[in-house]
């Protein structure tokens, strides 16, 4: 579902295609195609927008609870495809990092953006390799992702390694993501990913332990004009399962698409179509900085074979919410959830205003 946050930076930057330039043509999303790895963990240039999205808990030394996000973005914009200029952006690169953690009482964060070039930032094709300046992350020879980022107050180093293949979403890696058989990504996860390394917050590094959850799209379309926002929530479940849950929503928050999958720990995965998701609210929490106010407290139900199952995700703590407004993205709420049986991370967006792409 992150796509949509890179365009809107994109155009919001304001690139525009010169008379007589000739625009990009992006490749379209398609069934059917095999995805294949390791390239596939690395960059898809010709499509509009992808991302390397890595969530997950840590535990501390001490067994103290930490939510994380690092996410790196990818975007073709608009330019003139033929403009000859070391400086033309043909690629954009964008990151973030955050970290969740209940002393604090709200997310601590950071983010870089850059053209891609220079030797100071890449996202490169054949495997996962991302770098924006001193921000990387990257998928070595043993299978093994690390990631090395700092954010306001705080530096992570972490390594993820994989304990599952990887989980195809939608129909072999087609998610559809609307109405329209167009509005799809190429769409897979990595969930049960275990995680070591260090955190960093006043000069003083303290190793963590945890579980992660990776996702992975690429797409060359976006939200169907009916759209307002999205619900989406991935779990690490206790037993070794994972699921996987979205919805996209109108402006009177019914789904106009949804999706997702469940797989069990015996590896047999299930996929979801738009009437076998619902969420509902159970309590919401509004912002003091905005006014918007999220359903931070959700029911999940997916209408699985033997029937129907339900997950009910809870924060970590209320205060969740990101204001990426000075880097020009939206306001939009992520963070880490409870469930019965599992841990994850839920994403809010366009309760602050309508994500207008």
């Amino acid at each position: 579902m992150r796509r949509w946050m890179l365009a809107f930076l994109a155009l919001l930057v304001g690139w525009t295609v010169p008379a007589q330039a000739q625009a990009p043509r992006y490749p379209l999303v398609l069934p059917g195609v095999a995805l294949r790895f390791p390239a596939d963990h690395g960059a898809h240039p010709d499509f509009r927008t992808e991302w390397w999205y890595v969530t997950g808990w840590l535990r501390t030394e001490d067994a103290k609870d930490l939510g994380f996000q690092v996410t790196f973005f990818r975007s073709r914009p608009p330019a003139a495809s033929d403009n000859p200029s070391a400086f033309a952006p043909r690629q954009v690169l964008f990151a973030h990092a955050a970290i969740s953690d209940p002393m604090v009482g709200k997310l601590m964060h950071g983010q870089r953006i850059a053209r891609a070039g220079f030797g100071l930032a890449q996202a490169a094709v054949g495997d996962a390799d991302l770098v924006i300046d001193d921000w990387r992350l990257r998928r070595g020879a043993d299978g093994r992702f690390t990631t090395k980022v700092a954010g306001e107050g705080f530096d992570l180093d972490l390594a993820f390694t994989p304990t599952q293949p990887v989980l195809l979403q939608g129909e072999s890696g087609f998610s559809r993501k609307g109405p329209l058989a167009t509005q799809a990504s190429y769409y897979y996860s990595l969930p049960q990913l275990k995680v070591a390394g260090t955190v960093q917050r006043g000069g003083k590094a303290v190793k963590v332990a945890g579980t992660a959850w990776l996702d992975r799209e690429w797409s060359s379309t976006l939200l169907d004009p009916a759209a307002v926002g999205w619900d989406w929530v991935g779990l690490n479940l206790d037993d070794g399962g994972a699921l996987m849950a979205f919805q996209v929503r109108d402006a009177s928050g019914k789904a106009l698409w949804a999706g997702g999958s469940l797989r069990g720990p015996d590896g047999r995965a299930v996929r979801f179509g738009p009437s076998q998701v619902r969420f509902t609210s159970q309590r919401n929490w509004r912002s003091r900085r905005t006014g918007a106010v999220y359903p931070v407290e959700r029911t999940v139900t997916v209408q699985a074979p033997g029937g129907a199952r339900r997950w009910s995700l809870k924060p970590l703590f209320d205060d969740q919410e990101l204001d990426s407004r000075a880097s020009g993205g939206p306001v939009y709420w992520e963070g880490a959830v409870r469930s019965e049986g599992g841990r994850g991370y839920l994403e809010l967006t366009g309760y602050a205003s309508p994500m207008k792409l």
